[in-house]
Order: structure tokens, then C-alpha cells, then sequence
């Protein structure tokens, strides 16, 4: 039900603006999008539904950016610069990536969802 609402929106929304169907499908669709920190909160990856990713380290905001693409529970990622790396979702809620865990932060009144 949720992709066939979203579809719909995609649909509609392209009338509109037809570079937000391709971004409205996938931000409904994309199963790891999102926020995800390491616990003390230095480490911070978001996900963007359209492949980009903005990595904040510290106080440092966006000191990597770049795309990612994910095949299964794989993640690799391509850092603007041409740095490459890659990870694993171990579940729904975990990542493993260049030795540290990271999280999914959730939104307020949120439940996590498998893949």
C-alpha cells in the first residue's frame, strides 16, 4: 500500500516537477535511508534516498560527501574526492562501516522497519 500511494504522489508530483518522481519513489522505497550515528555521536552518516550521502565528523558538518549504493545489506560508498569505502547493515538498525557501528536515529514516534 505504501509504495502504490507513493507511486501515485510520484505520478502526480511529476506533472509538476518531473525530477521529483524519480526522488519521491525512492525516498518511499529506500529501505536505509535516513540518519545513522555512532553512539557517542561523533560519527554521522545520512543517507540521502537519491544515492548522495553528507557524512559530519565532530563539529565538523559535511566533511565527506558523495553517493552510495546498496546491494543487499552492502553498502560502498564513493566520497567526492575519490576516497572509496564500504560497509555492512548488520540488521535494520546497525551499520558497520571502517571499524565503527553506527545506528539509525530514529524520528520521534518512529518504529524501525526491516528491510
Amino acid at each position: 500500500m505504501r509504495n502504490t500511494v507513493a507511486s501515485v504522489m510520484a505520478v502526480a508530483l511529476g506533472f509538476l516537477n518531473p525530477n521529483l518522481v524519480e526522488a519521491t519513489l525512492l525516498r518511499a522505497t529506500h529501505p536505509y535511508a535516513g540518519m545513522w550515528v555512532t553512539d557517542d555521536g561523533r560519527v554521522r552518516h545520512q543517507l540521502l534516498p537519491d544515492g548522495r550521502y553528507d557524512e559530519a565528523r565532530g563539529s565538523r558538518e559535511s566533511a565527506y560527501r558523495g553517493r552510495y549504493e546498496v546491494t543487499g545489506t552492502h553498502i560502498d560508498y564513493w566520497d567526492d574526492t575519490g576516497f572509496t569505502a564500504d560497509g555492512t547493515f548488520v540488521d535494520a538498525d546497525t551499520l558497520h562501516h571502517g571499524g565503527m557501528v553506527l545506528r539509525r536515529r530514529q524520528r520521534p514516534g518512529e518504529a524501525s522497519s526491516p528491510p
